[in-house]
């Protein structure tokens, strides 16, 4: 838990990640792929955790791969070492979903490539609206597929709204991003910082086990029939409701005062 390609700070239960590479609009290297996975991988254990903000420093949240260090280093790569890339790329985005801490993007500016995909691996979105947003993989001669984005994206905007960002590459603005669903709201600049907290606090104050729960299932019903939707759900809240969690929310309506989740 101690990175050393972006700052990790924890406090009164939210942890938060933010990107400090300002001077090339907090490109990721394979260094910060790297720590980062392991980072969420690391948070399945962490119960003193209990949610995540990601956000950067200067004018970008995330500008997507370098394409220094590390686009024009897999020219020279074999195809072995280039999928072994790719695949460390998609582990991120599965370490994101797998983590059940409620994980809160707060996109301080650029969004693209890579870092539209980190945005859309998070639970909740928020821009300030001079935010720019791109899939811009087909703009530099690869897939739109990539990191998850044809699996993620249709299910958060819809596969037609998906599939024009997908295919075309273009940059759009906070505008279109929250009228198409990928964002929860657009703050402004000087708010930013203190709408994500206030989301990570909520978090943090829920149900631990009934949050993580929620997000798993979400995961899980991706791909589910409504059957199995039905059968996962009905195993989840089962579980919640033997979690003391409940309880606690139980005694704390009786008492007409606020849950202490633990």
């Amino acid at each position: 838990m101690n990175p050393t390609t972006f700052r990790w700070e924890e406090k009164d239960g939210v942890g938060r990640v933010t990107f400090t590479r300002p001077d090339t609009l907090n490109s990721l290297t394979f260094g910060v792929y790297g720590e980062l996975r392991d980072l969420f991988r690391s948070l399945v254990a962490r119960r003193d955790v209990r949610s995540v903000v990601l956000t950067g420093t200067g004018r970008g949240f995330c500008s997507g791969g370098d394409r220094e260090e590390i686009i024009s280093q897999l020219f020279g790569r074999d195809s072995e070492d280039v999928y072994r890339f790719a695949r460390m790329t998609c582990d991120l985005v599965e370490a994101m979903r797998g983590a059940p801490q409620p994980v809160v993007a707060a996109i301080n500016g650029a969004c693209v490539g890579a870092g539209a995909i980190v945005a859309m691996a998070s639970d909740v979105r928020l821009a300030v609206p001079e935010a720019k947003f791109g899939f811009v993989f087909t703009k530099v001669g690869i897939s739109g597929a990539d990191m998850g984005a044809t699996f993620l994206l249709p299910h958060i905007v819809g596969w037609t709204k998906a599939t024009e960002w997908l295919m075309t590459g273009d940059v759009f603005g906070a505008d279109e991003a929250l009228k198409a669903g990928f964002l929860n709201a657009v703050v402004p600049a000087d708010q930013l910082a203190a709408k994500a907290s206030e989301f990570a606090a909520k978090f943090a104050a829920g149900p631990a086990f009934g949050l993580a729960m929620t997000k798993t299932l979400l995961n899980r019903q991706l791909g589910a029939s409504l059957s199995q939707a039905l059968e996962s759900e009905a195993q989840a809240q089962s579980l919640c409701m033997l979690h003391p969690d409940f309880r606690t929310a139980y005694e704390a309506v009786k008492a007409k005062k606020a849950p202490g989740f633990k």
